[in-house]
């Protein structure tokens, strides 16, 4: 039972220390795809707004036929954790509540 308690234990403070470095280090999904100058124009003005308070991650929407269908004509678009944020145009005002800046 001691042995039950200790496993339990030990994976409840693995999830607790994988949920704490999620939430300190928040990161923004940015869908694009080569070739997309508004795509890179947004991920230039993403840059300094982040200042190592979140990270970003670029995926190329022509990757998964899933993401075409989704944002083909809506590029680029951040979302944080499958939350919508902004599409076309950076909206710091929408970054910085969701991150809480």
């Amino acid at each position: 039972m001691l042995v039950n308690f200790r496993r339990q234990l030990t994976a409840s403070l693995r999830r607790t220390r994988h949920e704490q470095v999620e939430l300190s280090n928040p990161r923004l999904q940015v869908y694009s795809r080569p070739g997309c100058h508004l795509c890179e124009q947004l991920i230039e003005e993403l840059q300094p707004l982040l200042q190592g308070r979140a990270e970003f991650e670029v995926l190329n929407i022509d990757t998964r036929a899933d993401w075409v269908e989704k944002y083909a004509s809506r590029i680029p678009v951040i979302e944080l954790g499958g939350r919508f944020l902004c599409q076309y145009h950076l909206d710091a005002d929408a970054i910085a509540a969701a991150l809480d800046l």
